[in-house]
């Protein structure tokens, strides 16, 4: 009786999308570990996830938006035009920095709800509003500075990197994993969630089962704004300069993330643990990579290619589960 109870744990263990995540993690691990043997040290890896912190903090919220079945293709450019913005403020208009840097999240959450807005209000395409934001946010973040860094941050502001809580651990990891814990009590513990949820297994079902769709959405997007624009601090800090080219690219890391971890692209489906798993996998492979030499154009190939397993094994996993 405790083998099959053993047995039947472990098959539901396995038969969550997080658990080949991790299978994935260990994996990378052991190739890692080939490639060098200074790989596994713990303050390597450790300093290593400063390194994309932004990227997770941006998965977290992009979870809600991918499972009430939308995307939002604008993150990685709203970070560059808060992060200018909040530049301008302080080299130009003289604003503190702290207050600049307290701002940074309420400017992203204005670009996140312009989102929102315009798919609610308007019932447009999250995928055709947000290629658009893209454009736009990253565009208008170009004419503000041009091809021109602006930098000279306060000493006490730049360098959030080589912040250590206990001596050890990044203090961006321990920012991230408080915000991958509040996220993940919002999605799985809160109504919010669970009308998330409904909204991308059935938007019209839960329409008509009291859910404030529009609501839902535009408190999604706000808030992957914000997450943005949290981002655009530790990016300043961590890199001590603002420029129009901030985070680009990483729009496809972020949402790589998410569906790697388990979540369903067409939504109703994900767990914040997945994108937690998932975003850790994407740092040791771009690390391993990097011990490779590998070059950046081929690790945003592989960046690629792992989005698009990840939704094919979604798919077929969807498909066997029906024909079951």
């Amino acid at each position: 009786m405790t083998r099959r109870a053993g047995g039947a744990l472990l098959r539901g263990l396995l038969a969550r999308p997080e658990a080949i995540t991790a299978l994935l993690l260990c994996a990378a691990l052991a190739a890692g570990a080939a490639l060098s043997p200074y790989f596994l040290d713990a303050r390597y890896l450790l300093d290593s996830t400063s390194l994309y912190m932004e990227i997770g903090i941006m998965a977290l919220a992009m979870t809600f938006i991918i499972i009430s079945g939308n995307i939002d293709l604008s993150v990685a450019s709203n970070l560059a035009l808060t992060g200018v913005v909040c530049a301008i403020m302080y080299s130009r208009w003289h604003v503190p920095m702290a207050l600049a840097a307290a701002l940074a999240p309420l400017i992203g959450a204005i670009l996140g709800a312009f989102n929102g807005w315009m798919i609610t209000a308007l019932r447009l395409p999250s995928l055709t509003v947000t290629l658009g934001t893209l454009a736009l946010y990253r565009g208008a973040a170009q004419v503000l500075v041009g091809d021109h860094s602006i930098g000279s941050f306060p000493e006490w502001f730049v360098g959030i990197d080589y912040l250590k809580v206990a001596g050890r651990v990044p203090a961006p990891l321990i920012l991230f994993l408080c915000l991958a814990i509040a996220f993940g009590l919002l999605l799985h513990q809160t109504i919010f969630g669970r009308c998330v949820y409904m909204i991308g297994t059935n938007p019209a079902a839960a329409l008509f089962s009291g859910v404030r769709v529009g609501r839902v959405k535009l408190a999604a997007f706000t808030i992957s704004g914000a997450m943005s624009g949290l981002g655009a601090v530790i990016m300043l800090s961590r890199l001590g300069v603002a420029r129009y080219d901030l985070a680009l690219g990483d729009e496809l890391a972020v949402i790589t993330a998410v569906v790697l971890g388990g979540t369903d692209i067409f939504g109703g489906r994900g767990t914040i643990l997945g994108t937690v798993v998932a975003l850790f996998l994407l740092g040791i492979i771009r690390r391993g990579m990097g011990v490779a030499n590998i070059t950046t154009e081929n690790q945003l190939a592989v960046t690629g290619t792992l989005l698009v397993a990840s939704v094919l094994m979604a798919r077929l996993g969807k498909r066997g589960a029906s024909n079951a």
